[in-house]
C-alpha cells in the first residue's frame, strides 16, 4: 500500500474516531490492524451507553466521513439492532458497540499486539 492510501486511511480512522468524541461515544480505540488483517488498515471502536447513543454514532461518523473525506461506507451490519454496528469503509472498519455487546466480545483482547493509535494527539497535530 503506498505512503498516500495509508495516510488517507489514516485520516479516515481519525475523523471517525473525532466523529464519535463529537456525540459522546466512550473509550475510542484506533487500532492499526494493517499487518495482521490484509482487509483493512486500521479499526476504530467505540461504544455507546444505550441503543440510542450507538444509532447517533453511527449517524455522526457517517456524516462527518462523508462530509470531510467524500466516502460513504460499501456496506454496513447490525444497523438495524443497534448492538455492534459495523461500518465498512474498505480501509477503515469502524465498529460502534453497545457497552455491554463490547464487553461480552472484547474485540480488542484479540488484536492487543498490534499498534494503538492515539487519535487525539494526532488530530491535535495535523
Amino acid at each position: 500500500m503506498s505512503p498516500d492510501m495509508d495516510q488517507d486511511a489514516l485520516d479516515i480512522a481519525l475523523c471517525a474516531a473525532r466523529a464519535a468524541d463529537d456525540k459522546q461515544g466512550t473509550d475510542i480505540m484506533v487500532l492499526a490492524v494493517g499487518d495482521v488483517l490484509a482487509i483493512t488498515e486500521y479499526f476504530v471502536i467505540c461504544s455507546g451507553s444505550n441503543r440510542r447513543l450507538v444509532d447517533t454514532l453511527v449517524e455522526e461518523v457517517e456524516a462527518i466521513v462523508k462530509s470531510e473525506a467524500g466516502r460513504k461506507p460499501l456496506r454496513t451490519e447490525g444497523r438495524h439492532e443497534q448492538q455492534w454496528v459495523l461500518l465498512d469503509y474498505g480501509d477503515v472498519i469502524v465498529h460502534v458497540f453497545l457497552d455491554e455487546i463490547r464487553e461480552f466480545y472484547e474485540i480488542e483482547r484479540l488484536y492487543r499486539d498490534v499498534p494503538v493509535i492515539d487519535w487525539a494527539a494526532a488530530l491535535e497535530k495535523g
